[in-house]
């Protein structure tokens, strides 16, 4: 499926090509935009059902009582993996001191089990945080997945995980950015503002 969930991602404007500033604050000469791809909404029904999926190939029977994804930009993908698996669809924001909480009424009682859902993986943070607060929260997480993993298989996020499309994208810090050195001007197109350089 990697293919063609790349494919898709030409077709629809999605994979950038540029100077970004990404959500790590790693600079990068691409960048992967879901919401180019997941404003359509037979697209994100189709990308939902394959990772729920593969998710179910990691974990034969898995059905977990919810899905929760962080907010902004697993809220769609998160949706329709947890219509895809029958469960519940929750996510995660940022309290004023920037720790992952849930809230508008979410919660999870201890014991339930949940999968974590994002649209792009790259070093794994968001998604552990996620993984961490439902822990402390007491449930079981089962498994993560995303869309796309930037890092080809190597962040780590505290689950078993799995993803429909793997690839190696470079990232430099901001200070050994070639990018810069060219002085090519940076964008932060993700959903929340960058760490400063």
């Amino acid at each position: 499926m990697s293919d063609s969930v790349l494919e898709l991602f030409h077709r629809t404007g999605a994979y950038l090509r540029g100077h970004f500033r990404l959500t790590s604050g790693l600079h990068s000469p691409e960048y992967l935009q879901c919401a180019r791809v997941l404003q359509h909404p037979r697209h994100a029904e189709a990308l939902g059902a394959a990772l729920a999926g593969a998710l179910r190939a990691l974990q034969p029977g898995l059905q977990p009582d919810a899905v929760v994804s962080p907010a902004v930009g697993g809220l769609i993908i998160g949706h329709e993996v947890a219509r895809a698996l029958g469960a519940r669809a929750m996510f995660t924001e940022r309290d004023p001191e920037g720790k992952m909480i849930l809230r508008r009424g979410f919660a999870v009682e201890p014991g339930e089990t949940v999968v974590v859902i994002e649209d792009v993986v790259t070093t794994g943070g968001s998604t552990r945080e996620v993984v961490e607060a439902l822990r402390a929260a007491g449930a079981r997480v089962l498994a993560a997945g995303s869309i796309i993993d930037r890092s080809a298989g190597q962040a780590q996020v505290g689950a078993p995980r799995v993803s429909l499309a793997s690839l190696q994208v470079v990232a430099y810090p901001p200070e050994k950015c070639p990018l810069c050195e060219q002085g090519l001007p940076v964008v932060k197109p993700g959903s929340r503002p960058a760490p400063s350089a």
